[in-house]
This record gives structure tokens, C-alpha cells and sequence, in this order.
């Protein structure tokens, strides 16, 4: 297995040099400017943050990287898709509002927003995975697919369903719509409360296969006739619509990785992780706990999976916080180098292990890396 290069540089600063012009030399360091921009639309795939959380990444780094961008002749936007769950990211309209009130403007980043599954989270381009086990389709937001080019700038973090939150999961995770979100997430059929629906109709305008019928004013759900493509949740403004979260943190992981190759297979890409504030759960709640481990630095590299397990490796090196989650968890597991692995002792049921060994099997990237340290 190939080893991939993967550039570093901490938090440390100087008088007459921030963190922001530290950033901008790593990724020019890491060969950002191997790939043709000139001309070309770029997707900068961020996590806007969940308002009430204020462990996401500040507008600041996203501008560092479109204005690097611009300078090489490409045409940036920083994009997400829409949110499965309720909240305030779970259609087009607010999640813009939200990405606003957690500081992203085309005034503070350089580069417009754009929500790349549409308003109600139904404007999605079907694309085949190749190699795919578990999903032989990914629905993945249209405007993502619609560039040239896609750079993943992430929050490294933990996360509840698949143990850390990186590269893999911000462009797998993040780039698919409401209908691949159910699908990574879900074995199942959605489910409709009837208690919330008021018999609008608009769910069956977005049911490709006649599934919903309407019986006593509400809407019901033929199984038999689903296809579980998950479109009627995006379009329900009332949030009548769920799902049953059932997939095993083993399925989502490979799951995960296998949108992840979606969208980046026959394209330009290039990868950047923030481990800073490394939260125990992913910038989708609406607060963040006390971070695990003192703030690291940058990592960016042309291989998702050797960034994120040169990131894990960091993470699992890097001393405690004794007044974090870490405090109230059984710490016993350690990694293969020895160190304490934080992200199984803070999710137990989870295996995060599995999105690296899995991305390497169907051909995404190296789990072996090179760190090149940029002062």
C-alpha cells in the first residue's frame, strides 16, 4: 500500500504572523497549486455548525482558502447539504440563516454560500458507486456535483455514530441529501406521525413511486410501493416524516466512506482538517461540550484517509483533559502505538477504525502516511 504525504503545521504564532498566514503556506506546502483552478467552479465542503454550537470552524480558515482559490484562477463556494434531523439546518432557507448567524458571508469568507441540495433538500444528482457493498447509489446535492473541483475543509471532532468526525465524514456524511442522509443512516422505510401532518400533500408531489396515500385527512405510507429514497422527509415542512435510525455504526461507516467516493472519484480534490476544540459529538448539535484534548494545528493532504488517520494518531498522542466527557468514561483502550484511544473510550459502541480500513479496501485512499511538518 502506497504511502500519502500528509503536511502539519501547530498553533503556535508570532508576533508578526498569525495562524491564518500559518494556514495559507501549509496548503501551498501540501501542493494546492497542482490542481488546475483556472476557470473552474470549486466546492469548498464545510460544516456550517448547528447555531448553539461554537465548537465549528470559524469563517476565518474558510477564507483562507478561497482566497487562495481566487488567486488561482478558480471560482469558490462554500457548500453543505441539508440535515436530516430538526433543527436549523434541515431545509434550504434556514440553513442559510444559520449559516449567516454563525458568521459565513460572502463578506467574511470571499465566496458566496450555497446549500447544494436545494431549499426543501430534494435536488440531488443519483451517482454509482464504484466498488459499493452497501450502497450501489449515492444521492449526493446537485451543486456539489455540479463542480469542477471539491475541497473538504473539516473540524476534526468525535462523533456519536461513527466514533470521529473528519474528511471522510464532512464530504460522505455531509454531501448527501435529506434522501442519502436516510440512506446512510437508515435500513428502513420512513414513518409518518399523524398527530403533525396536516394534510398539505406536498409529500406525495415529491414520491416518485405513489407510496403515499391519504387516508382520513392524513398522510399514510404504502411499503410495499416505498422505495425508502427518503424525499418525502425533505419535503414535509412540518416534520411529520422520520425515519428510524438502524443502521449499525460498522453499516454507517462504510456507508460514509462509500459517498465519500461518490463524490470524489474523477475529480480534483484536495483535503484540510482543523483539530482544534476536538468535541466529543459532531458541530450538527445544538452545543458543544468541553473539548478532550488541547488544541493541535492543520493537516491537509491530496488523501482523505491518510489525513483523518494522521489526525487520529495526533489526537490519540496528545494529553487528556482531565474536566472533559473523558472524565466520566471507562479509559482503559489504547491504540496499536500503546496511547489512550480517546474516540472508542468516549463511543464505545462505535469502531472507528473501520472508516479507515474500509475506505482503503475500495481504493479511496492510504491509511499510511508521511507527516511533513511546515513551520
Amino acid at each position: 500500500m502506497n504511502t500519502s504525504k500528509v503536511f502539519f503545521t501547530d498553533m503556535r504564532t508570532k508576533f508578526d504572523e498569525g495562524l491564518l498566514i500559518k494556514m495559507d503556506r501549509l496548503i501551498q506546502k501540501a501542493g494546492i497549486d497542482q490542481i488546475d483552478f483556472k476557470h473552474k467552479y470549486v466546492a469548498i465542503k464545510i460544516h456550517f455548525g448547528e447555531p448553539g454550537n461554537l465548537a465549528f470552524l470559524r469563517p476565518n480558515f474558510a477564507k483562507v482558502v478561497a482566497d487562495k482559490i481566487k488567486s488561482l484562477g478558480g471560482m469558490p463556494f462554500l457548500t453543505d447539504c441539508n440535515t436530516l434531523y430538526v433543527g436549523r439546518r434541515n431545509q434550504g432557507l434556514n440553513h442559510l440563516l444559520a449559516a449567516a448567524e454563525n458568521g459565513f458571508t460572502s463578506l467574511s469568507t470571499g465566496c458566496q454560500n450555497i446549500i447544494a441540495d436545494g431549499i426543501r433538500g430534494a435536488d440531488d444528482i443519483d451517482v454509482t458507486v464504484n466498488g459499493g457493498k452497501y450502497c450501489k447509489v449515492a444521492h449526493i446535492g446537485r451543486a456539489i456535483m455540479d463542480a469542477d473541483i471539491v475541497i473538504s475543509l473539516n473540524h476534526f471532532k468525535g462523533h456519536e455514530g461513527s466514533g470521529f468526525g473528519g474528511a471522510l465524514k464532512n464530504i460522505g456524511m455531509g454531501s448527501g441529501s435529506r434522501a442519502g442522509k436516510m440512506a446512510v443512516h437508515n435500513e428502513g422505510k420512513p414513518k409518518i406521525d399523524k398527530n403533525i401532518c396536516i394534510n398539505c400533500k406536498i409529500c406525495a408531489r415529491f414520491c416518485a413511486h405513489g407510496a403515499i396515500g391519504f387516508d382520513g385527512g392524513k398522510a399514510s405510507i404504502n411499503e410495499d410501493k416505498c422505495a425508502g429514497c427518503g424525499r418525502c422527509i425533505g419535503a414535509c415542512s412540518k416534520n411529520a416524516i422520520f425515519t428510524n435510525w438502524d443502521s449499525s455504526s460498522e453499516a454507517l461507516c462504510c456507508k460514509i466512506v462509500e459517498y465519500a467516493k461518490a463524490v470524489l472519484d474523477g475529480r480534483p480534490n484536495f483535503h484540510i482538517n482543523v483539530v482544534n476544540q476536538v468535541s466529543p459529538y459532531c458541530d450538527c448539535h445544538a452545543e458543544s461540550d468541553a473539548a478532550v484534548i488541547p488544541d493541535i494545528g492543520i493537516f491537509a493532504s491530496f488523501d482523505p484517509v491518510a489525513l483523518d488517520k494522521a489526525c487520529i494518531d495526533a489526537v490519540n498522542a496528545a494529553p487528556a483533559i482531565q474536566t472533559s466527557i473523558l472524565s466520566e468514561r471507562d479509559r482503559s483502550r489504547r491504540d496499536a502505538a500503546g496511547n489512550e484511544d480517546y474516540f472508542t473510550n468516549i463511543h464505545p459502541t462505535t469502531d472507528w477504525r473501520k472508516q479507515i480500513s474500509y475506505a482503503e479496501e475500495i481504493g479511496l485512499g492510504s491509511g499510511k502516511y508521511e507527516l511533513i511538518t511546515v513551520k
